[in-house]
């Protein structure tokens, strides 16, 4: 017998009730993961509920911001977690429905999945500057997370790393997703941290097929002028037991692409 794969999904949704619209369950049904993880769901749990809970069988665990119709994420499972986290202990971020984290632990090992949505400084200065602190935070989350447990981090970073990562690198050198001080938080996460980028462990030099975004604006998709923003972070460990990825493309749930990871990894 082969070894269990675990297959493990992430989504930035733009709309819980929109990406349903355009047959996104359809498809989780069909490619079956074990956990989709989603982001932007933008809606609250009344929404939700009874509606949206469960998605091809999958349940639900979901953080909804405060703010109607605004961010909010949520993981899907075929598991039940032994336990589960909504938020990261700060306020601000708290408030806006960034982070469920699912936790699977046995007496041999603590594992989580977790889903996360970083925030966007593309709409103006003083969101930039909120995902500036975000980043401050987030970062000795990660690494306290990482002394006391293995996990996965599945999410819409709003994080182009590095020039392999995006089309126009040179155009968007100024621009929110591909700042210097951005790309220096993510090389610092990855070296320092020690945590790893999973698909550039699968696939060190691809440029054209990563990405996962692409801007409604002119004729980004239908050129291919995309960016990598959704990304899956994992303790070392885990990301060793990665196998094979996939960025879906044929059906658009959402302007993100579901990006899928198997891992040699039973629950």
């Amino acid at each position: 017998m082969g070894k269990s794969l675990f297959k493990l999904t992430s989504l930035n949704l733009n709309g819980i009730r929109s990406a349903a619209s355009k047959g996104v369950e359809a498809w989780v049904a069909q490619t079956s993961p074990d956990c989709i993880c989603v982001q932007e769901v933008k809606a609250q749990a009344p929404d939700v509920q009874g509606k949206h809970d469960v998605m091809a069988g999958l349940r639900g665990h979901f953080h909804f911001a405060v703010k109607k119709g605004y961010s909010g994420v949520g993981a899907f499972t075929r598991h039940e977690p032994s336990d589960v986290v909504t938020g990261f202990g700060c306020p601000e971020f708290d408030d806006e429905g960034r982070y469920v984290e699912l936790r699977f632990d046995t007496p041999q090992r603590k594992l989580s999945i977790i889903s996360c949505y970083f925030p966007s400084g593309s709409s103006g200065e003083d969101r930039q500057q909120a995902k500036f602190r975000f980043l401050d935070v987030f970062d000795p989350h990660l690494v306290k997370l990482k002394q006391e447990r293995e996990f996965i981090l599945c999410g819409d970073v709003n994080i182009a790393h590095s020039e392999k990562d995006l089309k126009n690198w040179k155009g968007n050198r100024k621009n929110s997703g591909f700042l210097p001080e951005e790309r220096a938080w993510m090389t610092k996460l990855l070296s320092e941290t020690g945590l790893v980028d999973v698909y550039r462990h699968l696939h060190p030099d691809t440029t054209d097929d990563c990405y996962t975004w692409w801007s409604n604006r002119g004729q980004a998709w239908a050129k291919n002028v995309g960016w990598r923003l959704d990304y899956q972070i994992a303790t070392p460990g885990v990301a060793r037991l990665a196998r094979q990825q996939a960025i879906y493309k044929d059906q658009r749930f959402s302007d993100h692409a579901p990006f899928t990871v198997e891992y040699e990894l039973a629950l």
